[in-house]
């Protein structure tokens, strides 16, 4: 238990660790040595070609690195052979990428910002960007904590503990939310703050969010609030600039 705390906290340096060599690689190999202490005692050979493979070539997104340290490290005591475990590091990188950006920059990231400057141009203050800080980061160690315990818990199943988790509902759930606040947030703040109207113009905010929501299921992962984000701004001051 404190040897997986341990690695949950050494985790939050991985991007600090980035290098051009290895990637996150020493970042991983930093958090995974205290999860690796107990195969000193068991076998000191095996526990130094653990520490040495733990180090190596990794890249992924850093909030489900977890998952590929703990697989990575239950294969160490299961005996596995050397050459599996970095074909499972590799073989890793990719998804991991894939699923948090998915998750976080294409999701929770813009939710959060979009519910923040709604709040803001609709007159709340500064703890409302304090409180979305907050929530973010609230999920953010959340999810980390699910990925390492989940990894050490599978091993080389993790793959399939993946595939078998609510991971992809979960970006199916971001990604509407962050189209529905980046929809609501966009009209409000170009009324409110680049327009500089006294009132936002209702009727324009749901015809964005309701347009954000139908581009998401359209588009798929081709889509993103951002953009989105981008071009409802500029389409909303167009209509203003016409309209004036």
């Amino acid at each position: 238990m404190k040897a997986t705390r341990s690695a949950w906290w050494r985790l939050f340096s991985l991007q600090g660790s980035w290098n051009y060599d290895r990637m996150v690689g020493v970042g991983m190999g930093f958090a995974a040595k205290p999860l690796l202490e107990d195969l000193r005692r068991e076998s000191p050979e095996r526990h130094a070609e653990a520490v040495a493979r733990s180090a190596e070539f990794f890249n992924s997104h850093p909030y489900l690195a977890g998952l590929a340290l703990g697989a990575v490290t239950r294969a160490e005591y299961d005996q596995v052979p050397g050459d599996q475990i970095l074909r499972l590091r590799n073989a890793l990188c990719s998804p991991l990428g894939a699923l948090g950006d998915q998750l976080f920059w294409a999701g929770l990231l813009p939710a959060a910002i979009g519910a923040a400057l709604a709040a803001v141009a609709l007159g709340a203050g500064w703890p409302v960007v304090l409180l979305a800080v907050v929530l973010f980061t609230v999920v953010r160690c959340y999810v980390s904590d699910w990925a390492l315990r989940r990894g050490l818990e599978t091993g080389m199943g993790v793959g399939r503990a993946i595939k078998d988790s609510r991971l992809r509902r979960a970006i199916t759930l971001a990604g509407i939310g962050a189209s529905l606040l980046v929809g609501v947030a966009i009209p409000l703040v170009a009324t409110r703050l680049a327009v500089g109207l006294a009132t936002p113009h209702i009727a324009l905010m749901l015809l964005v969010a309701v347009a954000g929501l139908v581009l998401g299921k359209l588009a798929g992962t081709r889509y993103s609030s951002p953009r989105f984000a981008l071009a409802a701004l500029a389409v909303v001051l167009l209509a203003r600039w016409i309209a004036t």
